[in-house]
């Protein structure tokens, strides 16, 4: 073969090749396109499907601490209750103090990371170093058991419940393993949701409002972005009232901001109120 059609090939390879990789590069810029496009619409399906609801008898109050840690529940709702459950409590826990002295119940705090052990004076409150997770399960020497289990463990197997979880994302698997015979029982769920998690999120409260509807919703000032519309932050709070309790209000609305709302961090921007009055007006 003479060297000018040696050449010609190489650069017919060349060509193929650069050809090659650049529809490699068109393909995946599509797919990335449609992925992102996907995530966008489940987020803001997200978005929607957290939008709260008048309820017809439910009292709002706020239990726990003023800033981080203060969630809202329907105060007057509570009366079947015979045990709280405070998952990821990282030290201190008032919103599982005041569950367990109003309502003269016990309440289990559950956390693996954070072991210290908070006061209660006058309270019932029992500190368990365990985590909570989708299956039973031993992680660089940490307890994780289901919510189910613990509640089982604890004697609660039958009891109606009012839980409150924040755990840093693992929301998502606890929720999607927990039974439909455990959700029926929890009569107010309070919850820290982290991320957005694509459609498997979309499915976990899907699925949580098959049994709740949502009483509440707070954006997390302490992680604002700007990234991710509709929502303004990557952690945002939700009360969930089971349907045996309450019936939506078609005549009202929930009112977006809270009056009882406060911020996460008291000296940080209060993004979560703004975007909360924008765009649930409606």
């Amino acid at each position: 073969m003479n060297r000018s059609k040696l050449w010609r090939r190489i650069g017919l390879l060349l060509f193929a090749l650069i050809a090659v990789l650049v529809v490699r590069n068109q393909v995946k810029v599509y797919v990335n396109r449609q992925a992102s496009a996907r995530d966008i619409e489940i987020r803001h399906q997200l978005f929607n499907e957290l939008r709260p609801v008048a309820l017809t008898n439910c009292q709002m109050e706020r239990f726990g601490e003023t800033n981080d840690g203060g969630y809202l529940l329907c105060s007057n709702l509570l009366g079947s209750v015979k045990a709280g459950y405070s998952y990821g409590i990282s030290g201190y826990d008032q919103w599982g103090c005041t569950v367990s002295t109003r309502l003269a119940v016990p309440t289990h705090q559950y956390d693996c990371f954070n072991t210290t052990v908070p006061q209660c004076p006058g309270g019932r409150t029992i500190f368990h170093p365990e985590c909570v997770g989708g299956t039973t399960r031993t992680e660089d020497g940490r307890t994780f058991d289901t919510i189910a289990n613990q509640l089982s463990k604890n004697g609660d197997g039958g009891n109606h419940i009012v839980l409150k979880i924040d755990v840093e994302g693992a929301e998502w698997e606890s929720f999607a393993a927990t039974p439909d015979d455990v959700l029926q029982r929890i009569d107010q769920l309070v919850v820290e949701f982290h991320g957005f998690e694509g459609a498997r999120a979309l499915a976990v409260v899907q699925r949580l409002k098959r049994f709740f509807h949502v009483a509440h919703f707070h954006e997390n000032n302490f992680s604002c972005l700007d990234w991710a519309p509709p929502f303004s932050s990557w952690a945002y709070e939700v009360t969930f009232v089971n349907k045996a309790l309450v019936e939506v209000d078609p005549t009202r609305t929930a009112p977006i901001p809270h009056p009882l709302d406060a911020p996460n961090h008291s000296r940080l921007p209060d993004c979560a109120k703004q975007n909360a009055a924008k765009l649930f007006k409606g």
